[in-house]
This record gives structure tokens, sequence and C-alpha cells, in this order.
């Protein structure tokens, strides 16, 4: 299959009804709250909005301050898919990567730690996470 046969079946995909997907890009930076708002527009009814919000919240958090290391000159990319069945989300930064060894669900084990407990609030939030073998693209998934 050539590349441009890829494109028209992916752009035929996409178009599929009642699937919708956006893309996003924003400067890193740590005012997230407007911007978690918008990704959550077309769920924004859903019960658990709270737990999706904290989720990408802290995914936005982590792209910023551990992946692009807060700085203002790197971009924060997100691409948001919606199907009749999921709401994806696919969070990608300008870092090197998390190492696969480092992709840790648990909590800390010193309880008064400042760290660490971002990737667990993340697990606990989401059905399905995907990480990219280089590790600076999150995707994070929530059944309908």
């Amino acid at each position: 299959m050539s590349l441009s046969q890829g494109k028209n079946i992916l752009k035929k995909l996409f178009n599929w009804p009642g699937i919708n997907w956006s893309n996003y890009e924003f400067e890193s930076s740590l005012q997230l709250n407007e911007f978690v708002d918008q990704l959550l527009e077309p769920i924004n009814n859903s019960q658990s909005t709270y737990l999706i919000k904290l989720g990408l919240h802290e995914a936005l958090v982590n792209a910023v301050k551990h992946g692009n290391k807060l700085d203002p000159t790197k971009s924060i990319r997100v691409r948001r898919i919606i199907t009749p069945n999921w709401c994806v989300w696919q969070i990608q930064d300008q870092g090197n990567g998390l190492e696969i060894k480092k992709r840790n669900y648990k909590l800390p084990k010193k309880l008064n730690s400042v760290n660490g407990r971002g990737l667990y609030i993340i697990n606990e939030c989401f059905d399905d996470i995907r990480w990219s073998s280089k590790g600076n693209r999150l995707q994070l998934a929530l059944k309908r």
C-alpha cells in the first residue's frame, strides 16, 4: 500500500459518521484549566467528568513539567478522538520520553513524598493507557 492510499483510508475512517477528531497545540504552561475544559467539551455531561478532568490535567502537567521541562518555547500536542464507544486523548510533548521501567502506576512507598502519584492518578481515571515506543506520547482512553 502506498503512503497516499494509507492517508485516504485514514481520511475515510475519520470521516465516518459518529467519529469526531480534533487536533490541538498549546505552549508549555501550567495554566491548563481552560484547555482541559476545551478537551472535555463533547462529553461534559458525563457522570465521570470530574475524574476525566483530573486525569487529563495530571497527564498534561506531566507533559509540561517532565517532558518539556517547563520550557515555554516547546509545545504540547493533543489529539481528541470521539467514537460511539470510546473517548481518546493522545498527549505528546517534545521531550525525550519516559523510560519503560519508570512507567509505574503505583503509589510512592513514602506516603509523604511530594512526587510520584501522577501515573497512579491517570491509571485510576481511564480504562486504557498506552505509550509510544519513545515514551513522549501518552494515549488515554475511556469507554463511553
